[in-house]
C-alpha cells in the first residue's frame, strides 16, 4: 500500500470513526445517566433518517438548507425521546436489565412497523446536493467532500458535548449522576426531569446521526438494527458513560473495520466484536470508564421461584393434551406451528432458567442455540451421522462451548454480562456468516431431514415433543433441586 492510498484510507477510517460516534454518542449520554440498556437507539437512528428525508426534500438544497435540516430533525427526535422516556421508561429505571431490554425491544418493533406504514416498505433515497458532489485532492487522490463533512462532524459535536458537561450547571448535574444518581436525587435535584433531558439529547444525537446519513445510505426499517450493534460495541469499548471513551473506540473500531476489509475481509465481523469481548474480560469498565454506583434495585436477578398454581398446572396438562392430538388432526400448516411453539417453548426455558433463578442477563442466548443447530447439521452432513448421534452432538458442542466461555462471562456480572454475551453472540453470528465453506453463510446448511421413523412429519413431530416437553420438566427439576 502506497503512501497516498495510506492516507486515504487513514481518512476513510477517521470518517468511519465519526459516524460511528454521532451514533454512539447518545447511546453512552443516556446509560451514563439513566443506566438503561437502550436497545431502541439504532431505531432512533433509523427515525432520524425518515423524518430527516421528509424534512430535506422541502429544504433548499445548499449547505444551509442541509444543516437547518439536520437540525430540525435531531429536534424532532429529541421530542420523540422525550415521550418515550416519560411514557415508558420513567417507569423501568430501577427494574432488571431484562425489562428494560424487553421495554426497549417493543419500541424497536413498533418503530420498524410504524416506518412501513408511513413511509412504506422501499429503500427511501436522497441524492447529494450539488454542493456536496465534489472532490478534494488529497495526495494525488480524489477525496470526496462529503467524506470530509462527516469526518469533522464528530469531532465538533465530541466539542460541543465536552463543553455542555463540564462548563455548564446542567452538565455537572450529568456527571454527578452518571457517578451516583441516587446522592444527586437525595441532594434535591429533580431526577425525573434531569433524566428526561438527557434522554432527549441522545434521541436528538441519533436522530442527527441518522440525517447526517441520509447522502451516503437508504433509509430501510433495518438500518436501525446495524447501528445500535456498532454503538453497543463502541460504548461499551470506550467505557459506558464516558463521552470521550465513545470517541476513542470510534476511532479504533473505525480504523479496524476500514483496514480490516483490505487485510482480513472475511474476518472483519469477527475481529470487531473479538476486541469488545477482550476489552470486557480485561477492563470490564471499558477503556475509559470508571465504575459507578449502581441505583437501588438496579440488576436484581429475577429469582422468585415458585411452584404452579393448580389452575397454571391444568393448563399445562390441558395444553399438552392438544399438542399430542394435533398430528390427528392436521399434519400440515397447524403441525408445523405446533412444532416450532414447542421448540420455541425449550429455548424460552432455557433462557429463562440463566436469566431468572441463574441471576445472569444473557442477551447472547442465541448463540447456543445457533451452535446447536451447526453442531447438528455438520455432523449429519459432513460427518454422515446418524440423527440420534447428531442432536447429541449439538449438546454437546453448546455444552462445551458455554464451558470454555462461561469461565469469562461469569466473572463478570450485571450489564457488563450481558454485553459480554451479547458480544460472544455476535462473533458466533459473524463466524457463521463468513465462513462459507462450512456454514454455507446466508444460505445455511440445506438438505437436512431426518432419518428412520422420525422421517415422517407426525413422527419427527412427536420427537420433538417428547424432548421439549422432557427438556423443560428436567430444568424444572433442576430449579426444584439442592442444586
Amino acid at each position: 500500500m502506497n503512501g497516498a492510498l495510506f492516507l486515504v484510507q487513514i481518512l476513510t477510517a477517521l470518517g468511519t470513526a465519526s459516524s460511528l460516534f454521532l451514533v454512539a454518542a447518545g447511546l453512552t449520554v443516556i446509560f451514563g445517566v439513566t443506566r438503561v440498556v437502550n436497545f431502541a437507539h439504532g431505531s432512533l437512528y433509523m427515525l432520524g433518517a425518515y423524518i430527516g428525508w421528509t424534512i430535506l426534500g422541502h429544504l433548499p438544497q445548499t449547505p444551509l438548507g442541509f444543516a437547518v435540516g439536520c437540525i430540525l430533525t435531531a429536534v424532532a427526535l429529541g421530542v420523540i425521546g422525550v415521550v418515550i422516556e416519560v411514557v415508558l421508561l420513567r417507569r423501568l429505571y430501577h427494574a432488571p436489565e431484562l425489562y428494560q431490554l424487553l421495554a426497549t425491544f417493543g419500541i424497536v418493533l413498533i418503530a420498524a412497523n410504524l416506518v412501513q406504514i408511513v413511509w412504506g416498505p422501499n429503500a427511501l433515497t436522497i441524492p447529494r446536493p450539488v454542493w456536496m458532489r465534489g472532490a478534494v485532492p488529497i495526495a494525488g487522490q480524489a477525496y470526496p467532500l462529503y467524506n470530509l463533512v462527516m469526518l469533522a462532524v464528530g469531532p465538533v459535536v465530541l466539542g460541543l458535548l465536552w463543553l455542555l458537561f463540564t462548563r455548564t450547571r446542567w452538565g455537572s448535574l450529568v456527571r454527578a449522576a452518571t457517578q451516583d444518581r441516587d446522592m444527586v436525587g437525595a441532594l434535591g435535584v429533580r431526577q425525573q426531569i434531569l433524566f428526561t433531558a438527557v434522554f432527549a439529547l441522545g434521541s436528538a444525537l441519533a436522530g442527527l446521526s441518522g440525517a447526517l446519513a441520509l447522502p451516503n445510505v437508504a433509509a430501510t426499517s433495518g438500518m436501525g438494527l446495524t447501528a445500535v450493534t456498532d454503538a453497543f460495541v463502541i460504548v461499551v469499548v470506550g467505557g459506558m458513560g464516558s463521552v470521550p471513551g465513545a470517541f476513542l473506540a470510534s476511532l479504533l473500531i473505525g480504523l479496524l473495520q476500514t483496514f480490516g476489509v483490505v487485510l482480513i475481509p472475511k474476518y472483519t465481523l469477527v475481529a470487531v466484536f473479538a476486541v469488545m469481548a477482550i476489552v470486557l474480560v480485561a477492563r470490564p469498565n471499558g477503556l475509559m470508564g470508571r465504575e459507578s454506583a449502581a441505583p437501588r434495585g438496579a440488576g436484581e436477578a429475577l429469582s422468585l421461584v415458585r411452584g404452579a398454581t393448580p389452575l397454571v398446572m391444568a393448563l399445562g396438562a390441558a395444553a399438552l393434551v392438544i399438542a399430542i392430538l394435533v398430528p390427528f388432526v392436521s399434519t400440515g400448516y397447524l403441525l408445523a406451528i405446533t412444532q416450532n411453539a414447542a421448540i420455541a417453548m425449550l429455548f424460552a426455558a432455557s433462557l429463562h432458567f440463566i436469566m431468572g433463578p441463574g441471576g445472569m442477563p444473557s442477551f447472547g442466548h442465541a448463540a447456543w442455540f445457533g451452535l446447536g443447530a451447526y453442531g447438528a447439521a455438520l455432523a449429519a452432513t459432513s460427518g454422515n451421522l446418524p440423527m440420534g448421534v447428531a442432536l447429541l452432538v449439538a449438546i454437546g458442542v453448546a455444552a462445551v462451548a458455554a464451558a470454555l466461555v462461561g469461565t469469562f462471562m461469569v466473572k463478570l456480572s450485571g450489564i457488563y454480562f450481558a454485553m459480554l454475551t451479547f458480544a460472544f453472540a455476535e462473533v458466533v453470528w459473524a463466524l457463521a456468516e463468513q465462513s462459507t465453506a462450512l456454514t454455507g453463510g446466508d444460505n445455511g446448511i440445506l438438505n437436512i431431514w431426518p432419518d428412520g421413523w422420525f422421517a415422517s412429519a407426525s413422527g419427527f413431530y412427536a420427537l420433538v415433543l417428547i424432548l421439549s416437553v422432557g427438556g423443560v420438566l428436567v430444568l424444572r427439576r433442576v430449579i426444584f433441586s439442592p442444586f
